[in-house]
């Protein structure tokens, strides 16, 4: 892990519309979202919302859900757990989606007891693993890099350390910085990175902010882990399947299409990693045991599809308000093989830090 620069400069924070899109080529083939064409550029668009300059709210097409409580984005230190010192490997924590939620990433991390009161590693010889997707949507995912960088060289110097996988809006936000414009062949006709990059929430303060040391660690990040018998991925999809028979396989595979800079390649590595819900729908413990019986484990731990999508609790009828599901952890489903972590920080969900095994 390459070890980076401190913590970014800090954002304003208000008030922000939280969303969530499934973007159309979740699936091989079907129309592109209502209102975008094949090879549309697509803009932002205007919400009744007042945001910080350059923040960019997303083009909604699915129910947002909003909640009466706030997260709480500061602990009192006294509430912190005191790290405790440990033998070998310390203890194993798994974080979800954090899409530019820096503040919500701090008190999660906080209320663990793996940050101090100031935002630096306490844990020791901890072991913490982020499942990818730390930019697009939230205001600040150019600080979260910042910070996960960051924890990545305190950790170490501890005895522990601070790992993280890559998503498909690390893929997103490396091919709107490195093709742009560029047609690229999506499956459903012509697209290109630019496009899908501001239709899924890309944010104009994190590209002014992205530099060169922030795209090699995103283009370095592996794709998938084994750790205690947890196979770490960040998407619930069997796509990694088609990228090689083991875990090395798969990340040299990744690593060696990014590097090749062809931008149809980088799309299509981009499409499978969308991909979603193959461990929740018939069949889908199948799914499970088939990555399983290939990579090692005896479960996997993903991002990616928010709790509240895979409990099938978001969704309206005329125009009426959706049930809003309260996220209070992970979700084990597939006859007990799979531990979602997208607790839906993007919805006004929770941004989930866990530490496993996870006690059923």
């Amino acid at each position: 892990m390459t070890q980076g620069a401190g913590q970014g400069p800090e954002v304003e924070r208000t008030a922000t519309l939280r969303d969530f899109r499934v973007p159309a080529y979740v699936h091989e083939t079907g129309p592109y979202p209502q209102g975008v064409h094949s090879g549309d550029t697509v803009s932002p668009v205007e919400e009744p919302v007042d945001h910080p300059e350059g923040y960019t709210p997303t083009e909604r097409d699915l129910p947002v859900i909003q909640r009466g409580d706030t997260l709480q984005t500061t602990v009192d230190p006294a509430s912190l757990p005191a790290p405790q010192p440990t033998a070998g490997p310390g203890p194993l924590f798994v974080v979800g989606d954090v899409h530019g939620y820096l503040d919500e990433l701090l008190a999660a991390l906080q209320e663990k007891g793996l940050l101090d009161a100031a935002g630096n590693w306490c844990a020791g010889t901890a072991r913490l693993w982020f499942l990818g997707d730390f930019t697009d949507r939230g205001p600040d995912g150019i600080g979260v890099i910042d910070l996960v960088m960051r924890l990545s060289a305190e950790a170490a110097a501890a005895g522990g350390y601070c790992k993280a996988l890559m998503g498909n809006h690390e893929l997103l936000l490396l091919g709107a910085k490195r093709f742009g414009d560029t047609p690229v062949n999506s499956g459903a006709g012509t697209a290109t990175f630019q496009a899908a990059w501001l239709l899924n929430g890309g944010q104009k303060t994190d590209m002014d902010r992205l530099q060169d040391h922030h795209l090699q660690w995103m283009a370095r990040l592996d794709a998938m882990e084994q750790v205690d018998g947890h196979l770490l991925v960040h998407s619930d999809t069997t796509a990694y399947l088609d990228y090689g028979d083991s875990i090395e396989a798969v990340n040299d595979t990744v690593r060696e299409t990014i590097t090749r800079n062809d931008a149809d390649e980088v799309w299509d590595l981009f499409r499978k990693f969308t991909k979603r819900f193959s461990f929740r729908d018939e069949g889908g413990a199948d799914h499970v045991r088939s990555l399983l019986d290939t990579y090692g484990g005896t479960r996997i731990v993903h991002g990616h599809s928010p709790i509240p999508y895979l409990l099938g609790e978001v969704g309206s009828e005329e125009g009426e308000d959706p049930a809003v599901p309260v996220v209070e952890g992970p979700h084990l489903y597939a006859d007990g093989l799979a531990i979602a972590m997208d607790g839906g920080v993007t919805m006004a969900g929770k941004l989930l830090v866990q530490q496993l095994p996870l006690d059923v």
